[in-house]
């Protein structure tokens, strides 16, 4: 088993375009461990630098872009100090390959059974990992503003919507691997608009307002789109990192409303830092850099990569989670048009992922998944609350709110490393930020990525996407909130081939759900996005067609807005 939790779990919407060009690299002479000579590697110019790619694509976003690890150990050539984990080296070219091709149940894809990786490819990521990892170049911002383009700027923008749709129930659909997004009327299922964003776009996020989508892709680019302009068009863009994972704006509204729309923010994962941004025009206006040293045995970490954000709705700020360091930093943008950004760090744990508010939005939880745990920030106060230990390796995306009448309100997450649910209890009292119930998905491991309700639905969504079972991650589990009993399970249709269930999101009125059936890039017929109806569970629509590739992440723009999940 120590050998399956080597690779560990590279989750499958992971990092992007590096244009760095770095030659091929000699090992140094090394062995097994037990005096036996290590196999010689060698790999030419060229196949370092698409190995390199390889690994940004599919890899560095669980085990990091120096391979010292994170959500995934270590993949470095020689084990670190104290790591329970061997080196590649001592692994081995077959055994490296056996883990990329089958996967693991603790939430490692099977990119060669999949058909994602070829054989080729496969070795050639293994030869690689028992290379030692090419360095980070740095970004500053003049390397920004040379990438910064208005291309319709706040003057000419329309001052209303230019067309009769309910906006407000707009669906973007990541389109990851056409590097694209598309914008669906949420009332009459339509494609609107199909606009390019960039490599594999990670999250959409709606702008206080709801009028615009905020993209960020893998590349490191951030996407400005304009919601009112018929049909919907990027109006700003700017490459802000060579790696990213997460955007969010400034949601506070303010005595005078004057925060509304007024700021963005971009966590760099490549290199590490956040970056503010106009939140109209997405021009840089100030870097602060995440390395640091974590809050467990004070060890720095340069690669100190932001992970999620959220935005307050009660105050000028910013909760931005930097992963490696186990450090939450309540970012304060009030003072930026001033120059000034005063930010209150918080010791929480290793390693910070994603995570959502709870109902009230004063608490934020986060996932510590390399320490099985959640952490509770109340940001009003500025101080954790609490450390709740959940199951292996939650990941909640955003979590999901709900009331249950023996529990009051929980929050929910899955885990991608075995197969429960964990209901945290919130309101307050005895209970308060305890598991007081786990929710138990069939079969073997975990894989969930994504949970989801709606305060109109009785019902909880789970997916299983990064389960290594075909039939698992074909697979979504429907709970009812009051009886906390599975209720139903619901296959992709057998029409749609070799695709997993991924991400859930509820329309504006809380009676559909969108569920994307993830398939081959080269193959539109094993794309779809499902629409369920919540009440009676039944698929009542499928969207296909050939500029459907790989869908992964819906985001409804009334409920990202107003973090409804």
């Amino acid at each position: 088993m120590k050998g399956y939790r080597l690779i560990g779990l590279a989750l499958g919407l992971l990092l992007g375009t590096w244009g760095l060009v770095i030659g091929c690299r000699q090992p140094e002479s090394a062995s097994d461990g037990q005096g036996v000579p290590a196999e010689e590697i060698s790999l030419t110019e060229e196949e370092f630098a698409r190995a390199k790619q390889l690994f940004f694509n599919y890899c560095a976003g669980c085990h990091g872009t120096t391979r010292r690890g994170a959500t995934g150990p270590h993949l470095l050539p020689e084990a670190p100090e104290g790591s329970t984990y061997p080196g590649t080296r001592q692994l081995g070219t077959a055994a490296i390959k056996a883990f990329i091709t089958n996967g693991t149940p603790g939430g490692m894809p099977d990119w060669g059974r999949q058909g994602i990786l070829s054989e080729e490819e496969i070795d050639l990521l293994a030869r690689f990992l028992q290379l030692p990892p090419p360095p980070i170049p740095p970004m500053n911002l003049e390397d920004m503003r040379a990438s910064w383009k208005v291309h319709v700027p706040v003057e000419q923008r329309p001052t209303r919507p230019q067309h009769n749709r309910n906006w407000r129930n707009f669906v973007g659909v990541v389109l990851r691997d056409a590097g694209k997004v598309a914008i669906i009327d949420g009332d009459t299922k339509e494609l609107v608009s199909i606009i390019n964003t960039g490599f594999a776009v990670h999250i959409l996020r709606s702008s206080a307002s709801g009028r615009y989508f905020y993209s960020v892709g893998r590349d490191g680019k951030v996407t400005l789109i304009d919601l009112w302009m018929d049909p919907p068009q990027m109006v700003a863009e700017i490459k802000s990192a060579y790696d990213a994972r997460s955007v969010d704006v400034s949601k506070y509204k303010g005595p005078k409303g004057d925060f509304i729309d007024r700021y963005a923010i971009l966590g760099g994962y490549n290199p590490p830092h956040f970056v503010i941004l106009d939140g109209l025009t997405l021009e840089p206006l100030k870097i602060i850099r995440t390395s640091g040293y974590d809050v467990n045995e004070g060890a720095f970490y340069d690669e100190a990569r932001v992970a999620s954000i959220v935005a307050s709705h009660h105050d000028p700020l910013w909760v931005v989670n930097v992963k490696e360091t186990g450090q939450i930093w309540l970012v304060d943008y009030s003072g930026v048009a001033q120059g000034k950004v005063s930010i209150d760090v918080l010791k929480a744990e290793q390693f910070l992922h994603d995570g959502g508010w709870d109902h009230t939005k004063r608490y934020f939880l986060v996932a510590a998944n390399n320490k099985n745990k959640v952490v509770v920030v109340d940001v009003q106060e500025k101080e954790v609350e609490a450390i709740v230990e959940t199951g292996r390796r939650p990941h909640p995306g955003r979590g999901a709110n709900f009331y249950n009448p023996t529990y009051g309100h929980l929050w929910a997450t899955g885990h991608l490393g075995d197969n429960t649910i964990a209901l945290i209890a919130t309101d307050p009292g005895p209970n308060q930020w305890k598991v007081v119930k786990k929710l138990e998905l069939p079969g073997v491991g975990g894989g969930t990525l994504f949970i989801k309700t709606h305060p109109k639905s009785r019902h909880l969504w789970v997916d299983r996407t990064l389960n290594n079972d075909p039939e698992l991650q074909r697979t979504i589990y429907v709970f009812d909130t009051e009886t906390l009993e599975l209720v139903k399970e619901l296959k992709i249709p057998e029409s749609i081939p070799n695709a997993r269930a991924v991400h859930l999101e509820f329309n504006q009125n809380g009676d559909e759900v969108w569920v994307s059936a993830w398939g081959r890039k080269d193959d539109p017929s094993t794309n779809a996005i499902l629409i369920y109806d919540d009440r009676t569970l039944e698929l009542k629509q499928v969207i296909q067609g050939d500029w459907l590739i790989t869908p992964t992440g819906k985001f409804n723009v009334y409920n990202t807005a107003n973090d409804i999940y």
